[in-house]
C-alpha cells in the first residue's frame, strides 16, 4: 500500500480538502484526486464523501483511519531506526484537553513549542465533556480521570488531588464546617452527575460527600464556571488542586474541611489510541508536556 497516499488521505480527512491536502504534499488537485481513487479502489471502499461544496468522512473512512495513521508511524519508525527518518515533525496533531486544565497550563506553553517545531500543525479541542478518543479521531487527549478504557494507553503526567473549597464571603456568612457531617447545612457545587463522593481523612477516617442531601445544590458542567461559582461565594465545592492552587494561596478561595481530600485517586493523563507504533508528532508533545508540567508542577501539595 503507497504511503504517500496514506498520508493524503489522512490529511485529506483533516482538512477535509482533497486539493488543499494535495498540495501540502507537493501534488496537483488532479493527482490528489486520482491517488485517493485509487486507494479507494484497493481496499475496496468509500473513504471519503466528495460533493460540489464539501469533503466529508464516510463511515469506511472512519475505521479505516486509525490504521492509515498506524502504517505511517509504521514507516517512520522502521526510517528512523535506519538513521533515515525525516529531521522535521510535521503534519497535524489532533489534541483533547479539559478546557480549564489547558488555559492554566497548556495555552502558556504553546508559543515555545509551537517555534520548536513549526511544520507541525496543532488541532486543539478544549471541553470539560468527555467524548470518545477515537471516534473523534484524536491522535491525543489529556484526562483528569480514572482510567478504565483497554482500547487506550496512557502516560502519566501526575496526581490529581481533589479538595474541598469556598471563598471566605461564604464562609463568613454560613459558617465554616468542623465534620463532613455538617456539609448537608450547606450549599454544596456539584460537577455534572451529583454522585456522592467518598471523602477521606489523613487519619483514615472517612465520610460522604453528597450535593442531593445538602440545604442546596448547583449542578453544573464547566470547571471553570464551577469555580467562579464558588469564588463568587456560592457554595461549596470539590476542587482539582492544580485548578485552585493560585486562590488558596492569594486567600480567595479557602480550603474546607482541610484534613480531608476526596477518597479516589484519579490522575492527569496522557492517553492515545493503542498502537505498536507512537507516531513523532504524538510522542514529541507527550514529552514536551511532561518536561514542562511535570507531576510535582501540577500536583504538588496544598498550601
Amino acid at each position: 500500500m503507497d504511503i504517500q497516499s496514506l498520508r493524503l488521505f489522512v490529511l485529506a480527512s483533516e482538512t477535509l480538502n482533497i486539493s488543499a491536502a494535495g498540495r501540502t504534499l507537493g501534488m496537483a488537485p488532479a493527482v490528489a484526486s486520482t491517488r485517493i481513487a485509487k486507494l479507494e479502489n484497493l481496499v475496496g471502499a468509500d473513504l471519503l464523501h466528495r460533493s460540489t461544496r464539501k469533503v466529508s468522512l464516510s463511515l469506511e473512512g472512519q475505521d479505516f483511519l486509525p490504521y492509515a495513521r498506524e502504517m505511517i508511524a509504521q514507516e517512520e519508525a522502521a526510517l528512523a531506526a535506519l538513521g533515515k527518518g525525516r529531521t522535521k515533525i510535521g503534519g497535524t496533531l489532533r489534541f483533547a484537553a479539559p478546557s480549564t486544565f489547558a488555559q492554566l497550563y497548556i495555552a502558556p506553553l504553546l508559543p515555545e513549542f509551537m517555534d520548536k517545531y513549526p511544520d507541525l500543525r496543532l488541532d486543539l479541542h478544549l471541553s470539560d465533556s468527555q467524548f470518545d478518543l477515537i471516534e473523534g479521531s484524536y491522535d491525543l487527549a489529556l484526562r483528569n480521570s480514572v482510567l478504565a478504557d483497554s482500547s487506550l494507553t496512557a502516560r502519566k503526567l501526575a496526581d490529581d488531588t481533589r479538595i474541598l473549597c469556598a471563598s471566605p464571603a461564604y464562609l463568613e456568612r454560613y459558617g465554616t464546617p468542623d465534620h463532613p457531617d455538617d456539609l448537608a447545612q450547606h450549599r454544596l457545587i456539584a460537577f455534572n452527575d451529583v454522585e456522592p463522593r467518598t471523602l477521606v481523612s489523613y487519619a483514615g477516617d472517612q465520610a460522604l460527600y453528597d450535593p442531593k442531601r445538602a440545604a442546596h445544590c448547583l449542578v453544573l458542567n464547566d470547571g471553570l464556571t464551577q469555580k467562579l461559582t464558588t469564588l463568587q461565594g456560592a457554595g461549596i465545592s470539590i476542587n482539582s488542586l492544580w485548578a485552585v492552587r493560585k486562590e488558596l494561596v492569594d486567600g480567595t478561595l479557602a480550603r474546607v474541611l482541610p484534613d480531608y481530600e476526596m477518597a479516589s485517586k484519579p490522575a492527569i493523563w496522557l492517553i492515545y489510541p493503542k498502537s505498536n507504533v507512537v507516531s513523532a508528532k504524538v510522542r514529541v508533545f507527550m514529552d514536551f508536556l511532561i518536561d514542562h508540567l511535570g507531576r510535582a508542577t501540577v500536583s504538588g501539595k496544598a498550601p
